[in-house]
């Protein structure tokens, strides 16, 4: 039976980030599927427009977000550390500028209802909260509420500074709204408040196979070890600063292609690499995908949280090259040695990859709806 849903999203197309892509795959199976799929997001009529002719969805706008983000970038001396003060701060004792969100969200449901399903997505996780600010009562919106979540809020282990206190409220009030609360991994359960686990279910990232056209066969040995890693990076979590002070430690020849935005945090290995270690702004997904197939091998670092696995793992199966993975209990130099010899046998495998197809993401969250009981439509 065909639905109609409202996703609500920060993230979306032409955005790069994992959270984007999650929007973007779930709107794009949706539609392909025959269901009406409202999206409200922050518009961009140059590219949305578009897209909105393409699969046949409907874009609405949250309106311009008025809250500037603190950069960081170009900034040296006492006007970076005044800026990563004032920055840290108002992120600590506000979300800003993330919180803008709660109000944009709340005020753009005003004028919703008669939907079957609401998926909102995070992060940020003030989407989360706008939503249930908006929720008076059962069905309001839509006959069914799923709350997306990548990491958790409150329960993160990723930031080395704890949540403020008083943003528990907020997490504990979308949590009891929600019908569901979905989390990529089971582990990810355990960031989330035990009151709330039973609404809990594991729907992972979404990725259509198919969507990507690669040559396997083209690929050809580099004659100098050629890897790879796209992504960010995360301080005493995703760190990848043990791995390149051991690669540049063992001088031998090699080329590492860094696809990051998080750039400051590596750029000390890579001006002292002599070229061996090059940074590379994000591209398209696609374009980057037909890269990645080109190179020897590809670079994971494992996150310090088993609440998180990074999506990427997904991307590099989909480009189709031996992964290292990096373990954040540290480095082993003796597999990082087979690997620049073109020794795969210690590769990264793969469990379960079915479940990560978008045709099947999607049918997990329709089967959410079958799972409520008694709920009447609002058609």
């Amino acid at each position: 039976m065909k639905k109609n849903i409202l996703i609500i999203s920060r993230s979306f197309y032409p955005m790069n980030s994992p959270r984007s892509f999650r929007t973007t795959e779930l709107v794009k199976e949706f539609a392909r599927q025959g269901h009406e799929v409202t999206l409200l997001t922050v518009k961009d009529d140059e590219h949305h427009i578009a897209f909105e002719d393409e699969y046949g969805v409907t874009i609405k706008d949250l309106g311009p977000l008025h809250f500037p983000e603190i950069i960081l970038n170009g900034e040296h001396g006492l006007s970076r550390l005044f800026k990563r003060i004032m920055r840290r701060g108002l992120l600590q004792l506000f979300e800003y500028p993330n919180i803008e969100l709660l109000f944009k969200v709340k005020h753009a449901l005003k004028t919703e209802s008669g939907y079957d399903m609401l998926i909102s997505i995070a992060v940020p996780h003030s989407i989360h909260w706008g939503v249930a600010k908006a929720m008076k009562g059962k069905g309001e919106v839509a006959d069914l509420w799923v709350a997306d979540c990548g990491d958790p809020y409150m329960g993160s282990k990723i930031d080395s500074y704890n949540k403020t206190f008083y943003f528990k409220y907020l997490e504990k009030e979308f949590c009891r709204k929600a019908d569901f609360i979905t989390v990529p991994v089971e582990d990810a359960k355990l960031g989330y408040y035990p009151e709330f686990r039973d609404k809990i279910e594991v729907i992972p990232q979404g990725f259509r196979f198919d969507e990507v056209e690669i040559d396997y066969s083209s690929y050809s040995k580099h004659e100098v070890p050629t890897f790879a890693y796209a992504g960010g990076f995360i301080p005493g979590g995703r760190d990848p600063r043990p791995f390149l002070d051991h690669l540049l430690s063992t001088d031998r020849d090699f080329k590492f292609i860094i696809y990051t935005k998080s750039s400051d945090m590596v750029k000390p290995w890579v001006e002292v690499s002599s070229g061996r270690i090059e940074i590379r702004d994000y591209i398209p997904r696609k374009e980057l995908l037909k890269i990645l197939s080109t190179m020897d091998f590809l670079v994971n670092f494992e996150n310090q949280s088993s609440l998180m696995v990074p999506s990427k793992l997904i991307d590099y199966y989909l480009a189709g090259r031996p992964v290292l993975n990096i373990s954040a209990n540290g480095i082993d130099n003796e597999k990082v040695g087979r690997f620049l010899d073109g020794n795969y046998e210690q590769k990264y495998k793969y469990n379960g990859v079915e479940r990560y197809r978008i045709e099947n993401v999607c049918s997990q969250f329709l089967k959410l709806y079958d799972k409520v009981e008694g709920h009447v439509s609002v058609k």
